[in-house]
């Protein structure tokens, strides 16, 4: 998901690559100092938690990623769950998150979904930022992203260690696997299945998308 703000920054993408989370919080202040000092309609009861922004280094810059809609999160939700649920049920293990760090030749980038081998979890461990892009990741698209500039983000995480790429477009309820040899287009109607990881896994678009 491209939706994101710029915001000038001291932070350098080698302080966001080795603590992505303090600058994450970092930023979050700045951005519940801003809201207290410029909305409207200011509450007594502001709660920091009702909104987390996911903090990405586009540019030369942090990037404050808006809030997700409501049929986003359930979107993101829904993956989650049946990747996670088939990893484990198919045997082949590994790791699914949403909204971790990782890592894109100069550019930092927090996927919504992400997919990694149990081999990579082996070779790497625990870390607060993955150095490479996910093997598998889904991004879903906001009412607001551009269909070219989330294949431009795909590209820019198969050029840096994905093999398979989930755009997720729900207004048009169409889902795009992408891959270095090619693109498929599943839309309602259609069974959407996995290229090259988490292999025999499929999914309803129109389930995923409920």
């Amino acid at each position: 998901m491209k939706d994101y703000i710029a915001v000038s920054s001291d932070f350098s993408l080698e302080e966001w690559i080795n603590n992505p989370l303090e600058d994450a919080a970092i930023k979050q202040d700045i951005l519940v100092q801003d809201w207290m000092e410029n909305s409207e309609e200011k509450s007594e009861s502001f709660d920091e938690t009702d909104d987390i922004y996911d903090i990405e280094w586009v540019n030369e810059d942090l990037a404050e990623q808006k809030s997700l809609t409501v049929k986003q999160r359930r979107i993101i939700g829904n993956l989650y769950y049946y990747w996670r649920s088939y990893k484990e049920s198919s045997g082949q293990g590994g790791e699914v998150y949403n909204h971790v760090p990782c890592r894109t030749k100069n550019k930092g980038r927090a996927p919504d979904v992400a997919y990694i081998t149990p081999q990579l979890v082996k070779h790497f461990g625990e870390l607060e930022i993955f150095p490479q892009s996910f093997p598998l990741i889904a991004e879903v698209a906001s009412p607001a992203d551009l269909a070219e500039e989330l294949i431009a983000k795909s590209q820019e995480y198969l050029r840096s260690g994905s093999e398979e790429i989930w755009l997720i477009f729900p207004e048009n309820r169409w889902i795009i696997a992408i891959t270095e040899k090619q693109r498929l287009v599943f839309t309602s109607g259609d069974i959407v299945y996995t290229q090259r990881l988490l292999n025999g896994f499929s999914v309803a678009v129109d389930e995923l998308l409920e």
